[in-house]
Order: C-alpha cells, then sequence, then structure tokens
C-alpha cells in the first residue's frame, strides 16, 4: 500500500484492482482554518469605539484573507497529491504488467533432475503434455509455439518438456519461450532414456488425460482439443494420430542423409521464397554446419509450413486402414500406440503400469506399453484430426540396433503368439498379412485343440529366433534345423501339408517363408 498525505490507494485482493481514499486524519492546514474561524469569547461593556469597530472589521479582513489562500492552498495540495498518486498508480500499473509478463519461475531441484516451472497457477489442470527431447533445441522451440497457439483454454493444460540432459540449447529454452500455458521443464542431470525420462514426466503431471508428444511434433491449433473430445464420455481409450503421420522439414539439418536431402530439394519447389532460402544454403553451407532454418513462427501461423509437408502412411497402407476408426477386429491394435502422437487417461496408465524402464534407446517401448493396456481392455481410436507434424531431423545408424533390442525385450516379456507374430515384419510384410496369419493360427488353435502340436511349437520358435538372431547379429537362417529323417520334421512336415486343404492359407504362407530359410 502506497500512502499519501491526505488520500491513500489500496489494492483489493479479491478483484486485483486498486482503488482511492481519503484517510481518517485531517489536513494540517484543516486545523489552521479551524483555529481561525473558532468564535472567541469576549465580553461585551457597552457600545464599540470606531477604532474597535475598525480593528474588528480588518481582523475579519486578514482572516478572509488567510481562508481563501487556505482554500487555494488546499486545492492546490490536492489537486499534487491526486497527481502524485496517478503518476505512483501509473508505475504500479507497468509494474502489474512487467510481473504478468516476466512469469515467476518456482524452481525444485531433484537429485536426478532441476525442475522449472513458468505460469504456475492453481487453475485445475485437465491435460498434460508430455514431451521428452533430447538435442533437438531448434525444432523443440518451434514445437512450444506451435502448442502456445491451441484452441483449447490455456488455463486448462500444461506442457512439461523433459529434457534427457541435451548438450545443446535445449536448456536456453527455459528463459526464451513466453507461453500462456503452464509450462514445467525437467532438466535430466544425466541421460536416462526415453521410458525413463517419460515417466518421470507422467508423476509430474497434473491433467487426468495425458498426451504423449515428441519435442519435434508441430501440433495444429486444435490439437489438444481434438485429443481431449475422445476423452469426454468415454474413460477407456488409447486415441492416436501416429498413424496419420505427417512430416515437414522445418530447418535443413547437417545430418540428412542424400535420401532426406533429395526429398527436401523436390518440396522446396512447392513455394518460391523456400526454394530461395535452399538456394542460399546451397551457397553457404560450406560455411556452416549447424542447422539451417526455413520454417518461422510466421509460416506456422499461416499454415505456410505445410508446403514442406509430406505424408507417409505406412501403417494404414500396410492393412490398418481397412480397420476403420476403432480397429474394429484388428488383432494388432496395440502397434497404434505411439508415443511420438498418443493419448490416455492416467487411471489406465495406473491400472496397467508406466514405461518399462529396462527398455533403453529407441523403439518397442511404446508398443510394449500398448500392449499391456490393450490386455486391460482398453480402446483405441485412430483420429486423423489428431495428426501433428514430425519435424525431421538426421537418422543415427545405431538405432537399428537398439530397436532389435527393444523387440528381443518385448518378446522375452510376452512370449505370446500375438506379440511373437510381429517378427514377421522383418521380412516385411504387410500388417494385414501378419494379422490374417494370428487370426488362422487363433481358429487352429481352437478348431483342432490338441492337434498340430509339432508345427504351433516349431511356428513359434522360429518367430522367437527371428528377433533373437536380429538382436545377436547372427544370419537369420536355420531357425529350426532338424535332422531330415526325424520324427519331428516329418510330422512338421506332414501337419504343414494339410493346412492350405483345411483353409489356413495365410498361416501356411508365413510358415513357409521363414521355416525353409
Amino acid at each position: 500500500m502506497i500512502k499519501i498525505d491526505s488520500y491513500e490507494y489500496y489494492y483489493n485482493p479479491e478483484d486485483g484492482k486498486y482503488y482511492i481514499r481519503k484517510k481518517n486524519n485531517a489536513h494540517p492546514l484543516k486545523k489552521v482554518k479551524d483555529k481561525l474561524n473558532k468564535p472567541k469569547d469576549k465580553k461585551n461593556k457597552g457600545n464599540r469605539s470606531e477604532d474597535s469597530t475598525n480593528k474588528v472589521n480588518k481582523s475579519r479582513d486578514k482572516a478572509d484573507a488567510v481562508n481563501e489562500t487556505n482554500k487555494s492552498q488546499d486545492r492546490a495540495n490536492t489537486v499534487n497529491e491526486m497527481n502524485q498518486f496517478h503518476d505512483r498508480a501509473d508505475t504500479v500499473n507497468e509494474t502489474n504488467k512487467l510481473d504478468e509478463k516476466m512469469s515467476k519461475v518456482d524452481l525444485t531441484d531433484h537429485s536426478l533432475y532441476r525442475m522449472s516451472i513458468k505460469n504456475n497457477h492453481k487453475h485445475p489442470i485437465k491435460v498434460s503434455i508430455i514431451m521428452p527431447t533430447y538435442n533437438k533445441y531448434h525444432q523443440t522451440s518451434l514445437s512450444l509455439y506451435g502448442l502456445s497457439k491451441q484452441t483449447f483454454s490455456h488455463a486448462e493444460y500444461e506442457v512439461i518438456l523433459v529434457d534427457d540432459a541435451s548438450s545443446d540449447n535445449t536448456s536456453d529454452i527455459l528463459k526464451e519461450v513466453d507461453v500462456p500455458f503452464k509450462f514445467k521443464y525437467i532438466q535430466m542431470k544425466q541421460n536416462k532414456g526415453r521410458s525413463s525420462v517419460r515417466n518421470i514426466g507422467i508423476n509430474h503431471a497434473e491433467g487426468d488425460l495425458l498426451i504423449f508428444l515428441d519435442g519435434e511434433m508441430l501440433a495444429p491449433p486444435a490439437f489438444i482439443e481434438n485429443h481431449y473430445k475422445h476423452h469426454m464420455h468415454e474413460s477407456n481409450l488409447v486415441v492416436t494420430g501416429a498413424m496419420h503421420y505427417e512430416g515437414v522439414y522445418t530447418f535443413i539439418m547437417p545430418d540428412y542423409n542424400e535420401n532426406q536431402m533429395a526429398h527436401l530439394k523436390e518440396l522446396v519447389n512447392n513455394d518460391a521464397e523456400y526454394r530461395r532460402l535452399y538456394e542460399n544454403y546451397e551457397q553457404t553451407k560450406q560455411h556452416s554446419n549447424g542447422p539451417y532454418p526455413l520454417v518461422t513462427k510466421e509460416d506456422i501461423d499461416t499454415n505456410r509450413f505445410q508446403r514442406l509437408s509430406f505424408p507417409n502412411r505406412y501403417f494404414l497402407n500396410s492393412g490398418l486402414k481397412h480397420f476403420g476408426e476403432r480397429l474394429e477386429g484388428f488383432t494388432l491394435p496395440y502397434i497404434a500406440f505411439l508415443s511420438g502422437n498418443v493419448s490416455v487417461r492416467k487411471a489406465n496408465l495406473k491400472k496397467s503400469g508406466l514405461f518399462d524402464e529396462t527398455f533403453i534407446g529407441y523403439g518397442a517401448e511404446d508398443w510394449e506399453l500398448g500392449y499391456r493396456l490393450y490386455k486391460n481392455g482398453v480402446q483405441f481410436v485412430l483420429d486423423p484430426s489428431t495428426v501433428a507434424y514430425h519435424q525431421e531431423h538426421g537418422i543415427s545408424k545405431r538405432k537399428v540396433k537398439e530397436q532389435w533390442g527393444n523387440h528381443y525385450r518385448f518378446v522375452n516379456k510376452h512370449p505370446h503368439i500375438d506379440v511373437l507374430i510381429l517378427s514377421l515384419e522383418w521380412k516385411e510384410l504387410p500388417f494385414m498379412h501378419i494379422h490374417k496369419t494370428l487370426v488362422e493360427y487363433n481358429q487352429l488353435e481352437e478348431r483342432f485343440p490338441g492337434e498340430y502340436n509339432e508345427f504351433k511349437h516349431a511356428f513359434r520358435v522360429m518367430l522367437f529366433r527371428i528377433i533373437e538372431y536380429l538382436n545377436n547379429g547372427q544370419p537369420v537362417t536355420k531357425l529350426y534345423d532338424l535332422p531330415g529323417g526325424s520324427e519331428e520334421r516329418i510330422k512338421i512336415i506332414q501337419q504343414f501339408e494339410t493346412l492350405r486343404p483345411r483353409g489356413f492359407d495365410y498361416l501356411a504362407s508365413s510358415f513357409e517363408q521363414i521355416y525353409y530359410l
């Protein structure tokens, strides 16, 4: 509270406004006036002389003059006080505006990480977006800008950016971003991996609905709203936009491979300005080895960046599009749980468990969690309106090795036929073929219980060994090598030969592709 001589202004915390009020104590000049105007108690001893009368009149004239002076001074003081009040109020208002702009940052220091929170309001959060990132400073900055333009109420969602001990400028994001939502920046003190950092994000999430989004994803304005609408009336869903993958080149990265550069060169021809930027890059690239910017924030506002985007419908074109938005009848719905862009209620994760932190590096950790959700009865939904744009980056050669390693962990943890069957993807069989193979395997179990035992055993063993050999760097051959005249080999061949006559065409086809390697 700032006090002035006779007026004071005060802040009302109930409505967040300032008011002016007059003090209870009187102004000092008023005391002088009161004293001068106070009648004197004199004894009247008969008629007054003319001199006495004149003295009284002069005294009254002087008093009147003093009163007028006092009034004038009072008015002047009041005006000055009001001007001072307005000046001070303006200063306070400017300070408040600055305080609102420069949001307070709350810090938490943990043994594994340091968490900073901007815009730490107390409004209930409905949606928590969990974004892991590692050495993708430039793309992540654009991603946060896209999330600041959401149609969903800014007070009702938060973004949790988990920086897995990046060595680039990612830590600068905290002081650079000006976002309208609650923003939690978690900086890991050492690299822990994708599963671990997502779990840390989950543990700090306030929303009932969680959206997992990779740090390099550009989200359109209705992205959160379109995810949220599915979960408003159903509590047992997984919603994904990843099946409708859209890629975009926002930067020219120094580690792009030849195919990526050739693809980008085609796309820049869709826009004269992007073509000019690309040509400038070609002329100056020898002087720089850092990311070369193509897309600006203004391009995101106007959707101009989409001229550098492209669709990749691998999963849909491999068979999923035949099963509709809810994948009805599809035997492998858990493959839709791709953590680059997927939403699920926190309660479902508590029931099924969080990400398995034994999965290190790239791949399969999201499918493994999706499989547990699937086994607990969660319904999977594919919605193209929840798509986000993946900002392309270089592809690490070690990813393939990491992927096989995690897939091997997956089949070891869940050695069931509806997980083992994914090994057929190594043969580049489409998901529709894999799905129908699994359907026929299950029908074989139902129609002929106790039969085909040698065949089924050999099929499951070979599916497992495909991943085992890939993980070990071995040639994928002789997956079930038996002596030519062995009894087991003879039974397997006899059972196999009856499959097609009984209508098990896909199962027979898949078996022979891996048995005779």
